[in-house]
């Protein structure tokens, strides 16, 4: 409440804050309580916490931003500071510091092994002039509590609109893209007999199915 008061006193006084806020929060400290805290000796916690507040920003910056609450621990220990696991997290909460979450990013996008000789049906062109004309097709990934997950979305160039999608935790060709363009055709209204499905995946989309399947393995 005092550092509410704090940033807000210059704006609208402190009698008028404590006030309002007075009416609505039960046992709201008072204009009087409030000068009496900041008249009042600080805690020694308190002040030595702004002394290992700044400590902690210190080593933080010292290397280079990437000190977990476990690596700080240490690193101020080393320094002489007695202080705790959790201590050390509690003080770099207040000093606004966070570690690096390290760990690999996801690759959706894996260069082939041989060259790619199936033509660009589309020519670079994604315009498409009515709806089931052409098709593109694209790999993300989303982080999840579980880890990283892949989806595969398939839109419609004319309309804009996401006409099938397949979520995996693994990105093959069988598990994930064909299941995306499997969802768009089964969901897909009216004729897909002219559809080019345009995509970057590195391997072949031929599935003897019908005529729609059969052109998509044409184009990259």
């Amino acid at each position: 409440m005092i550092r509410f008061i704090d940033t807000f006193r210059d704006r609208f006084g402190v009698e008028l804050i404590c006030r309002i806020l007075g009416a609505t929060a039960r046992g709201f400290i008072t204009s009087r309580g409030y000068r009496a805290a900041k008249t009042r000796t600080p805690a020694a916690r308190t002040v030595r916490d702004e002394v290992l507040v700044e400590e902690v920003r210190r080593v933080h910056a010292a290397n280079y931003g990437v000190y977990g609450a476990r690596k700080m621990w240490h690193a101020l220990r080393r320094a002489g500071w007695d202080v705790g696991r959790d201590q050390t997290a509690r003080l770099m909460r207040l000093a606004g510091v966070t570690g690096v979450v390290r760990g690999r990013k996801p690759r959706t996008t894996v260069p082939g092994s041989i060259p790619d000789h199936r033509p660009d049906l589309v020519m670079r062109d994604f315009k498409a002039p009515a709806p089931n004309q052409l098709w593109v097709a694209d790999i993300t990934y989303v982080r999840t509590s579980c880890g990283f997950v892949y989806t595969a979305f398939v839109i419609d160039a004319y309309s804009r609109r996401i006409t099938g999608w397949a979520t995996r935790s693994s990105m093959t060709t069988e598990a994930l893209s064909l299941e995306a363009l499997e969802h768009a055709l089964n969901t897909a209204q009216g004729s897909t007999d002219q559809l080019v499905h345009h995509s970057d995946y590195a391997e072949d989309f031929v599935i003897p199915r019908n005529r729609a399947l059969a052109r998509a393995g044409t184009d990259r």
